[in-house]
C-alpha cells in the first residue's frame, strides 16, 4: 500500500445518497481472483447501457470529470454487503479520496485496508463541493491527511472550502506510513523472531518459505 498524505485534483460528483456496493460493483463482477482489474466495472450498470456502451450523462463518462482523483457521493456511501471488491474497483477506476456526508463502516474500514481515503464532512459542506463542481468541473478539491483539511477554491460568487475533518488516529498512522495488515504486522518483525526463537520445539511451527 502506498502512503496517502494529499490527494489534489478534479472531483467526479455521483450526487445519490445510499450507493450501496452492488450497485458500486454488480455481483457479476465477482468472479476475479484478482484486486485489480475492476475499475472498468465501477458502476457498471448506471455507466453503461445494454449494450455496453458509456451512457454520455453519467458522471464518470464526461470529459470534464475523467481521470479525477476525489470522488463526491451522497450520504450512507457504501452500505450494503461488506463485499472488498467495492472499493477496489473504486481504486481501479483512479480514485483516491471519496468525500460524502457519511459512509457505512465496513467500506469505510474496507477503503482504509487499501489507502483509499474516505472523508466525512458535513451534509452542507459536501452540497457546496457539489455546487462548485457543477459550476466549474476543473475546480481543484485537496485533500491533505497530515493536516486533516479539505480545501477548494471558490467560483463566482460560489464560496470556496477550507474545512477541518476527523478520523481515527489509528487508520491516519496507517495511511500516512502505507501500512496495510501485513506491513502492520511486520512492523513487529523482530519482536515475532525473538519470540519464536524462544518458543519450544515440540510446538507446531508454520513452514518458512
Amino acid at each position: 500500500m502506498e502512503p496517502v498524505r494529499v490527494v489534489s485534483g478534479r472531483a467526479c460528483p455521483i450526487d445519490a445518497n445510499d450507493v450501496d456496493t452492488d450497485q458500486i460493483i454488480p455481483k457479476q463482477f465477482l468472479k476475479r481472483t484478482e484486486r485489480t482489474g475492476f475499475g472498468p466495472y465501477a458502476f457498471y450498470e448506471w455507466r453503461y447501457d445494454e449494450q455496453g456502451e458509456p451512457k454520455p450523462d453519467f458522471p464518470m463518462n464526461k470529459p470534464e470529470h475523467a481521470g479525477a482523483p476525489v470522488l463526491l457521493a451522497g450520504r450512507n456511501f457504501g452500505c450494503g454487503s461488506s463485499r472488498e471488491h467495492a472499493p477496489w474497483a473504486l481504486e481501479d477506476a483512479g480514485f483516491q479520496a471519496i468525500i460524502a456526508p457519511s459512509f457505512a463502516d465496513i467500506f469505510r474500514t474496507n477503503c482504509a485496508k487499501i489507502g483509499v481515503l474516505a472523508v466525512q464532512l458535513d451534509d452542507v459542506v459536501v452540497g457546496r463541493l457539489f455546487d462548485l463542481v457543477a459550476a466549474d468541473p476543473a475546480v481543484e478539491v485537496t485533500v491533505d491527511l497530515e493536516a486533516q483539511r479539505v480545501t477548494a477554491p471558490g467560483v463566482g460568487d460560489l464560496e470556496g472550502v477550507d474545512v477541518a475533518f476527523d478520523i481515527d488516529p489509528h487508520t491516519r498512522h496507517c495511511l500516512l506510513e502505507g501500512l496495510d495488515d501485513i506491513a502492520l504486522t511486520l512492523t513487529n518483525e523482530d519482536a515475532i523472531t525473538a519470540y519464536e526463537a524462544t518458543r519450544p520445539a515440540y510446538k507446531p511451527l508454520v513452514p518458512s518459505r
